[in-house]
């Protein structure tokens, strides 16, 4: 098994030089709030607030920042947030789907035609790119010296994954939507703690544009990505090797 993922390798470099942490912190935050307004504050309890728990440690958020976002969802501070989508066209018929957590949803749904508008995308409904995306679930794991490839490999497999992509610092593992539990469970047995462990939507198919058009993609993508209310944007645009040059 072995994939080439390029887009999400150049996303690890490029946002290692521009990612702001706190925005990166108030989506966690978001995350965990759900997660436990809908499943109790209980971690052990809660499959998802485990998850998001997981992914903050991963992202190095302070345990203070946890257990506040916690009692925002279950205590006397609780917060609510409405979970959304979005479904539409980037310049240059490329696909994006978008992903909100907001407790203002005039507010996200403005935002959102507004970049839209802004960078001559299309905005659709819900549903449209139903055919596009499939959901997986992705592991980042940090490429430790003592890490076993070939065990992990096995092991992966036999838990359900159905990708192993191994690079300098990191392996990725994608497996469908039924195994991420059996393949999370799989990690835990084998002491091992994702950097991020989340579903996400791969594209069934990629489209390829010039360099010049992409970078006007990837500028609405980011724009999208700045906006606090959005906590993931996906698309299918090819990030091919001369694109990746561009971008270093």
């Amino acid at each position: 098994m072995s994939g080439h993922n390029k887009w999400s390798t150049i996303k690890r470099k490029k946002g290692a030089a521009d990612a702001r942490r706190g925005k990166i912190f108030t989506k966690i935050i978001k995350e965990i709030i759900i997660a436990a307004r809908e499943g109790g504050g209980d971690p052990d309890s809660n499959s998802r607030l485990r998850l998001a728990i997981q992914n903050a440690k991963g992202a190095n958020m302070p345990k203070d920042n946890i257990e506040r976002a916690i009692k925002k969802a279950v205590g006397s501070e609780s917060v609510s947030y409405l979970e959304t989508s979005f479904e539409g066209y980037a310049p240059h018929g490329i696909a994006v789907f978008v992903e909100a957590l907001t407790d203002n949803n005039n507010r996200t749904v403005a935002s959102v035609r507004s970049a839209f508008n802004k960078y001559g995308g299309n905005l659709g409904t819900n549903g449209s790119l139903s055919y596009v995306f499939d959901r997986k679930g992705i592991f980042t794991i940090t490429r430790e010296d003592d890490l076993n490839l070939d065990d992990l490999e096995l092991a992966m497999i036999d838990a359900g994954a159905e990708d192993f992509e191994v690079d300098d610092d990191t392996v990725t593992i994608t497996c469908p939507k039924e195994d991420f539990g059996s393949v999370s469970r799989k990690l835990g047995e084998m002491g091992i703690e994702p950097e991020e462990s989340r579903l996400k939507r791969i594209p069934n198919d990629t489209k390829k544009l010039d360099v010049e058009s992409a970078k006007k993609v990837l500028k609405f993508i980011e724009a999208l990505e700045d906006d606090d209310d959005i906590q993931n944007v996906y698309h299918n645009l090819e990030m091919t090797d001369e694109l990746a040059e561009a971008l270093e």
